[in-house]
């Protein structure tokens, strides 16, 4: 937009003309003096070859060239005023709002924490609030202000949907530590025929790893369907023969508590792509796109972290 021909500045000058009609008032509203301006207008001239503004009996009427500019100029004007100036006067230390966000049971234990942290360091008076809903309602939900983000792997998010990848999350078995019958290595027969946990999560029939598992003709022995990840191990301390395959992240933050440990399934499974999704009616929303940031920026320092 700025090279050594045109000064930007010179935007606000024409939009100023645009409205005004007038290079006094226009150039009181710029708080120019009226030699600057006409000294800017001059200069516009210049560059564009044009008289644009001329005096008639209605004032400093644009030429056939100024009215071809003025859309584009009313637009990147108002993009500058309602999109650029309200982010820096944006300050989260003094924000009062609940943000609310979709996630599973899982993004509560694994992901919430390092974001109530960061939250809480730089706007200590905004709250959180997490909803777990059927995918075909998440795009209303967003559309309606109920919820702010949508944090996780949605494979099936309407195409309206504005969507920022995170990163990407493997996926391993978790086998109780009472499990004498697993060794280091799950073998494609135990994997076959020891009975899983599966987590069917609100609005979907089945994992969407499941058709991964079937590719390399693998049958899971599923004895067990639950919306919720946080169970898993807890019901594996008393039915230590269960298993379940579950993300990495999850996984480790299970092992910690010392009741499963995690093992490599048979067959390596792709990874997905954990992200955040956004409707666009809220895309310049000075709160919204800070949040979209801050959560970016926890990611990222968490995944900074974990792998150091």
């Amino acid at each position: 937009m700025h090279n050594d021909a045109f000064d930007c500045n010179l935007l606000a000058v024409f939009d100023a003309m645009l409205r005004e009609r007038s290079v006094t008032r226009a150039a009181a509203q710029l708080g120019l003096t009226q030699s600057a301006m006409s000294h800017a207008l001059n200069r516009l001239r210049d560059y564009f070859d044009d008289p644009l503004f001329v005096k008639t009996s209605n004032g400093m009427t644009p030429t056939i060239k100024a009215e071809a500019l003025a859309e584009t100029v009313l637009e990147v004007m108002t993009a500058i005023r309602t999109r650029v100036l309200p982010q820096a006067s944006f300050d989260p230390a003094s924000l009062q709002r609940t943000f609310t966000l979709c996630m599973t049971d899982m993004g509560e234990l694994v992901f919430l924490p390092p974001l109530m942290k960061a939250l809480r360091k730089v706007a200590p008076q905004c709250k959180l609030r997490t909803l777990q809903v059927p995918i075909p309602q998440i795009e209303a939900l967003l559309a309606a202000g109920d919820a702010d983000l949508v944090l996780g792997s949605v494979r099936t998010a309407p195409e309206l949907l504005f969507q920022q990848q995170l990163f990407m999350h493997s996926f391993v078995t978790i086998v109780s530590q009472k499990n004498k019958l697993v060794r280091d290595i799950l073998t494609l027969e135990q994997f076959e025929t020891l009975p899983h946990i599966c987590v069917s999560l609100a609005g979907r029939a089945s994992p969407t790893y499941d058709a991964d598992f079937e590719r390399h003709g693998l049958k899971r022995n599923v004895y067990l369907h639950t919306p919720h990840f946080l169970t898993i191990p807890l019901l594996m301390e008393q039915e230590p023969e269960l298993i379940a395959t579950v993300p990495q992240e999850l996984a480790t933050v299970f092992c910690r508590y010392g009741i499963v440990r995690a093992v490599k399934p048979p067959v390596t499974l792709p990874p997905y792509a954990l992200s955040q999704y956004w409707h666009p009616r809220f895309h310049h929303d000075p709160a919204i796109v800070w949040l979209r940031q801050l959560v970016k920026e926890t990611f990222d320092q968490s995944r900074e972290i974990e792998h150091s």
